[in-house]
Order: structure tokens, then sequence, then C-alpha cells
């Protein structure tokens, strides 16, 4: 079955829903259509086995335990389908029963799954209650009599092919409800080159017999992700064992996963359901592969209690020792977490990530975002960052990113990081017909392309075109230092600066006889202009002091202060131990290269512009604790900037002349 063919049974299920129309909101729709594409799903795989699973459930042993009884009629329904139902009913012999009758016969047939699929119609999809609807509604006979028309057995729908078909579903269920399509898969293209990536150099380490290899997706919606891994890993080595694991957030993506996992032969029980950030349902396991594709700037607040704790308790032992990112976004937590389950083995593990533009440059030296990136970068863990064409997503156009980590880089890669800008015209294709926001896909000779120059190293200058940048390290970071330039204050005891001691906090708590004390005496004073603030400061002093009038330090500061205004011709103020005083006002941090010395850059570019400028050596990295903070970005856009040379002067003026020449042409045609 190609894709097209999905899309139009993807239609056909969509057209069941109209059904639903008055009793159920548009919102709702995916609530009965999915669990019951699930339900049709199971019900085509199960029919066949149908008498052997009754015969079999009856010739259990009195006393056996239900995992024994599970195993018994597992064997019975054979496969490696892990799912069995012991109603009497399939839904083609629903048909034939009396109508009145369906809700109940159906309430029954989905009682009667095996624990593992009834827990996901009861508590995940809460699909007895979409059947009372429809009952009540009175077009339960309607829904149920279309979906017995539609054959998802897997000799005519396969399991990749249900993929296409829940994501198809969930993307217009997700448009006519304003949901996070994103949110729930990927498109498939985009995972095909985020696990060819991740496979690409791994021949030697997946060829042969007694392979096993274990894949994870914290966020793994319906389980795209791991079943198209999967189907890679099986069709570069049929012999290979992959087990799949996962976690999800939302029930009925996560009921939805957990069926495919079931009618696969995969353990269900490594699907877990919750929150990954704050419930690490595989708290112990590592795993060989890695890839997701988190939400984009979706906040953590509501969960920050949990992972803060974690942090501030366990640190490095635990999983977001690095730092965590500003709370509007919890892509780098993720990548954390998966970081966290990489294998400290001969093998290790290798990781495939999609994220916004946001993790690559988000915030500056220090900041928690800055801090997980040099974490990464430090510990040589980046090998790849890829960026891809906008307009792949259903839900957004906007620039995505997939990067690539592993704990065991070959000897080349070491110290290095690749860029590969795969987002130029050479790598995508527009489509036929948008899909939501999605209006380009990678096609398959694109992605070969991508894979080629990821999987030879290759750089710019190797006839690439300049879509592939060979960096260290090092090149990302870069010292965040301090420049100071000293304070210049002009002083005058005049009513309008006397006037503004109003606004200073100090002096206005104080007693209204005090203040009054103070400003007859400011007004005494000569309205001069002072230059020097020691020279201001003596006269001031001697004022108060001849008055009898007292005043505390504070209060001091409150009215030199007020007195006072930035002056570029006064002279430099100096602290007691005849230091400059740097003037916050003119305070600016320069970005050094981290292979550079800062002497040296401000030697080039802060002094010849600023000589009395200085550098604040106070203002140190607590990790190296060199002069300035570290800090860690990446910056594609510099990267990879062609300067295109402007037309001259007379070449503008050509054209202009052409295009008149071709308006009054234009005029005459249509005076004549």
């Amino acid at each position: 079955m190609q894709r097209e063919e999905v899309r139009t049974l993807g239609g056909f299920v969509w057209s069941i829903a109209e059904i639903l129309r008055g009793d159920f909101k548009q919102s709702e729709y995916g609530k009965v259509i999915l669990p019951f594409v699930v339900l049709r799903r199971l019900d085509c795989i199960l029919a066949s086995t149908k008498a052997a699973v009754l015969e079999a459930a009856n010739s259990v042993p009195e006393g056996v335990d239900d995992a024994t009884r599970d195993m018994i009629l597992f064997g019975a329904v054979g496969g490696n389908v892990k799912v069995y139902n012991l109603s009497r009913f399939t839904l083609a012999t629903l048909k034939g029963q009396d109508p009145s009758q369906l809700h109940a016969n159906l309430v029954d047939y989905i009682t009667k799954f095996s624990a593992n699929v009834r827990d996901i119609f009861l508590d995940k999809f809460l699909f007895t209650d979409q059947l009372k609807r429809l009952k009540e509604g009175g077009i339960i006979w309607n829904v149920f009599e279309r979906f017995t028309e539609i054959n998802l057995h897997p000799d005519a729908v396969s399991n990749i092919e249900m993929g296409y078909l829940f994501e198809e579903l969930i993307r217009r269920f997700s448009e006519i409800s304003n949901e996070t399509a994103g949110e729930h898969f990927t498109p498939r293209e985009v995972i095909r080159l985020i696990v060819d990536l991740l496979i690409a150099n791994d021949d030697t380490k997946l060829t042969g017999r007694g392979i096993i290899r274990q894949v994870y997706d914290p966020a793994c919606g319906t389980g795209g992700m791991l079943a198209l891994t999967e189907a890679a890993l099986q069709e570069f080595n049929p012999s290979i064992r992959v087990e799949l694991f996962g976690q999800e957030l939302n029930g009925e993506s996560f009921g939805i996963c957990k069926s495919d996992m079931l009618v696969t032969g995969h353990d269900p029980e490594q699907i877990a359901f919750g929150n990954t950030l704050t419930q690490d349902s595989h708290k112990e396991k590592k795993f060989h592969y890695m890839l997701s594709n988190p939400p984009y700037g979706v906040d953590w607040k509501k969960y920050q209690d949990a992972i803060k704790d974690e942090v501030d308790s366990l640190g490095f032992d635990g999983r977001f020792g690095a730092g965590t990112p500003r709370i509007s976004d919890g892509q780098l937590l993720f990548l954390q977490h998966m970081i966290s389950k990489m294998r400290d083995d001969e093998i290790g593990s290798r990781i495939g990530i999609v994220m916004n533009g946001s993790p690559l440059f988000t915030g500056g030296a220090g900041s928690g975002e800055s801090e997980i990136r040099r974490w990464m970068f430090e510990d040589d863990w980046v090998e790849a960052i890829v960026a891809l064409p906008t307009d792949l997503f259903y839900n957004t156009g906007i620039q995505t990113y997939v990067w690539l980590l592993t704990n065991r880089k070959p000897d080349n890669r070491r110290g290095k990081v690749q860029l590969i800008d795969a987002s130029g015209e050479r790598f995508w294709r527009s489509m036929r017909k948008s899909l939501g926001s999605k209006r380009r896909e990678i096609p398959e000779e694109a992605r070969a392309d991508i894979v080629r120059i990821y999987e030879g190293f290759l750089n710019g200058g190797s006839g690439e075109g300049g879509v592939a940048k060979i960096f260290d390290v090092a090149d990302f970071g870069y010292r965040e230092i301090r420049v100071e330039r000293p304070l210049r204050l002009n002083f005058r005891a005049s009513q309008e600066r006397i006037a503004r001691l109003a606004d200073e906090k100090v002096f206005a708590r104080l007693p209204d006889d005090e203040r009054e004390e103070i400003e007859v005496v400011l007004l005494s004073m000569d309205d001069a202009l002072f230059m020097n603030r020691d020279a201001f400061n003596k006269v001031l002093t001697k004022a108060l002091k001849d008055e009898g009038v007292a005043i505390a330090g504070p209060v001091k500061k409150a009215i030199l202060s007020a007195l006072s205004e930035r002056d570029e011709e006064a002279d430099i103020c100096a602290d007691k131990y005849g230091n400059p005083e740097p003037d916050t006002d003119l305070r600016d941090h320069e970005l050094v290269p981290l292979k550079e010395d800062w002497r040296e850059y401000v030697a080039r570019e802060v002094t010849p512009f600023f000589s009395d400028a200085w550098v604040d050596e106070q203002y140190i990295d607590p990790k190296d604790r060199g002069v300035g903070r570290v800090g860690y970005a990446i910056n594609f856009n510099r990267y990879f900037f062609q300067f295109y040379r402007p037309e001259s002067m007379e070449q503008i003026d050509k054209a202009i002349e052409s295009m008149r020449a071709d308006i009054s042409d234009l005029l005459m045609e249509v005076t004549l």
C-alpha cells in the first residue's frame, strides 16, 4: 500500500467522523475514531484464531497464575502477538446480533481483552465513556457498521502503513481542534533521515548473528520513531534482535503505541506512561540508540519543583546536573535525559534528536542553556548538527535541526563537530498538496546525500558547495569579559539638582526637620560647577560642619548622587585606594573567542577606541577560574552565510531604463 492509498484510507476513516457531528465537538472526534481504529486493527488480527483461543481458555487448568495463563493464550493466538480476546464475539459476528444490544456487546468485547489491552481502552482511551455517548446519541450502530467495512489486517495494511494512518488522522484532528500535531508525531522522511544518520557508521557493529540493539524514545508518541528504527535495523541485518523502549505523556498516543507493540511482538511493558522529565520509568536502563522529537517551546513550569529537586539533590549523579534551561522551553532537559541513558561499554550509545533553533544559541555565558552546551561540547559528545529545510512539519514551518551525539566518537571526529546545512533547495522538494504547515519533504535522493556527507565526514572544501563544515569544539566557545570605563562626574549645588534629593529613598525616609536642615545647608552653598568629586566633597563636608548638621554615610552618598551629572570632561572618580571607579552605565561585555587570549583581543578591539577602558579581572568563570565567563553557542547563519555582491549603479540604471522603455511601449499600444 502506497502513501497515497493510506491517505485515501485515512480519508475514509475521517468521513466516519461526520457521523459524530452534533453529538460530539470537533475536538472530541479523535476520542472516538482513534480507539475504534485500534479496536478494528486488533479485531482483524485476532479473528482467525478466535476459536483456538476460546478452546485454549477452556482447557487452562484451574489454579494457574495469570502470567502462565497469558502465555498459553498468547501461544494460541500465534506469531509474536501478545494480546488475546475471550469474548465470544468478533466485530463481524456483532453485526449479526440485535442492534439494540450493540453497546452491551461492545463493552463485553472490550472488557474481555487481555489485561494489557483492556487497560488501554478503559484507562487511556476511556472508550466505554465514548461508547455510552454514542448510544445516547443514537449513532453507535452507524459508527460501528462503517468501521467493520475497513480491512486493517497486517496483510492489507502493514505496521508502517498503520503509522501513516495514525499520522494522517491525528494531523486532521489536531487541525480542527487547534492542537499541536507536532506533539504527536514526526514526518516519516525526517525519522528515516535520523535513523540513517544514527546507523551510518555502524556497519561493523551491526553485522553478524546474535546482535541485540535496544532503542529508546523518551517522547515516543504513537511509536513512529521506534517502528522505523526497528525496520531500518532489520533491513540492514535481518537476524538482529531489536528491543524497543519508550515513554509517552499523552494517553491516546500512549495507547496507540502500546497497542502497536503488542501486535508486533514487543514487550508492551517497555512502553511507559507518564512524564519522562519527572518520572523516569526506565531509570536503570541504558540504550544503544536513542532518538526523539521533543515538544518545541513547551514550558516546564508545572514540573519545575520536581526537576529542581533532582538537580539540588543529585547534581551530576542525576539527569540534569549540567543545568536547566529557561522555564519556557524544555528541549534541553530531554536531551540531558537521553545523555544520562548512554551505555558505558565498548559499543556506547548514539543519540539523534530534532529540535528548533533555540538550543543552538539561546542564553548567554553562564546561563542554563549555555552551561548545558558547554557540558556537551567539552565532554565531546556532539558529533554533528544538521540544519533541515523549513516547512517540513505539520504544525510549524520553523527551522529545525538534527543533533547527533555519541560517547564513542571515532578518532578522526574527536574534538570536532560537523555542521551540515541541508536547508537549501538541493535537499527538499515541494509537495503537490500541503498538509497543514507541511509544504516540503525530503526526497530519498536528498536523504542519501545528507547521509553521504555525514558518513564521509566531508568538509566544505571538499566540493560540497559549502553545505558541510568541520569545526573544533573550541570554535563554538567564547569568554564573556566585562569591560569597564571610569566614572566621570561633575557636581553643583543648584536648586534643580537639590530638588532631585526627594527621589533618593534614603533621604526621603529622614524626618521632615532633618531634611529641611540639609536642604538649607545645600541652598546656602556656592552654585559653582565642580569637576572633581573629592574637591566638592570637601566643600560639602565643611558646609554641613559649619551649620552643625551631622549626617550618616548613606545620606551623604544620596546627596552626592543627586547633585552630580555624568560629564566626559570631568575628573575620574576614584575609590579610597585611588583606583578608578567603574561607570555602570558605560559597562560593556565583549565575547572573546575561546582560542584567543583576551588581552590580545582587548588591545585590538577595545583599547584603540577607548583608551581609558579596562577589564574587570574579578569577573571570572566559576569553573576554570579564568577571566570572563565561558559560554558556548552555535550560529548557523554566520557559518554558512554567503555574500552576494550587489549590482553596480550602472547596472541598476540600465535595468530601470529598460523597464521604462517597456512601460512606454505598453502605453503606446494602449493609446493606439
